[in-house]
């Protein structure tokens, strides 16, 4: 690669990372050029943009962050990098849905707003973030029980007055 196709290639890197709401950092051995494609698939189908990217290049791309030597561990092998730009578990998840199929592929770190995190950190936590659909119900029912508690609140009395005529219309007939 000559040095302006690097310099092209880190300033892509920057821009990817710059833009991105999570990353999610793969190591892919082992697997073949069936699986890989049908993976990118499953990234495609899920919005979320996969590289395979050299380690050198990221490193260079990212050396402006105070938490990049937290990647250099990450940033050995191959590497493929899954980026997500609307949801943040867009990535993990997708990730951990293929790893049911195929063990082959390997989480190596993941990065969330500045915040570099473990395989585990990836898949138990990132991958099971809500995503904003699931995140709108959750915020919308929450404004909605204190409403739906006055609404009840302020029913009580004229059913339970309700109640009370009907127990003495009953004792009046009895």
């Amino acid at each position: 690669m000559e040095r302006t196709q690097k310099a092209e290639a880190i300033e892509t890197l920057k821009a990817q990372f710059s833009k991105m709401s999570s990353a999610v950092f793969l190591d892919f051995t082992g697997m073949t050029v069936g699986e890989v494609s049908k993976l990118r698939d499953v990234f495609r189908a899920k919005g979320v943009e996969y590289k395979v990217v050299k380690n050198k290049l990221v490193q260079k791309a990212l050396a402006d962050h105070s938490w990049a030597p937290g990647l250099n561990s990450a940033l050995r092998g191959m590497t493929g990098v899954a980026w997500s730009f609307e949801e943040p578990s867009a990535a993990a998840r997708a990730v951990k849905e293929f790893q049911k199929e195929n063990e082959k592929l390997k989480i190596k770190a993941g990065l969330l707003e500045g915040q570099v995190l473990g395989p585990k950190a990836v898949s138990e936590q990132l991958a099971t973030l809500p995503n904003k659909d699931e995140a709108r119900s959750m915020l919308l029912a929450t404004f909605m029980a204190p409403m739906q508690t006055f609404v009840r609140l302020l029913a009580a009395p004229a059913t339970q007055f309700a109640g009370v005529l009907a127990a003495k219309q009953r004792k009046d007939e009895g």
